[in-house]
């Protein structure tokens, strides 16, 4: 690892956790794009590496943050946790299968429609 990868690096995952602490979005949105176009990766590995950063609890502070002041529903958050599992398992299979560049391609259009509804649904 080069330093400037290092600090692309510790960059993404600052700008990933604050973003993911005040909008609940981050790994997708902000570690896998950085990773494809600032690293050079595929987006089968800045998938991979997105998900292996949720491996761990590195959300757990902002989530405590939310606990505390009454945001956080724990039962919809457990059943969520189980099914996420489950998805991200099967998720992954699928996405092992498809090429890069269609799997880019439906990466960016998610993204693109997720955004159109948030900006202009209701």
């Amino acid at each position: 690892m080069t330093a400037s990868q290092l600090i692309i690096l510790l960059l993404t995952g600052l700008l990933a956790g604050f973003v993911s602490g005040a909008m609940g979005v981050g790994g997708g949105i902000i570690i896998v794009p950085s990773l494809v176009f600032l690293l050079g990766m595929s987006q089968h590995e800045a998938q991979g590496t997105s998900l292996g950063v949720l491996v761990l609890p590195v959300v757990a502070l902002g989530a405590w943050n939310y606990y505390k002041n009454g945001y956080l529903n724990v039962r919809f958050a457990i059943v969520l946790i189980i099914a996420f599992v489950l998805g991200g398992f099967l998720g992954s299979q699928v996405a092992i299968m498809l090429p890069d560049r269609l799997l880019r391609r439906i990466f960016g259009g998610v993204v693109l429609i997720l955004a159109l509804k948030m900006i202009f649904g209701k």
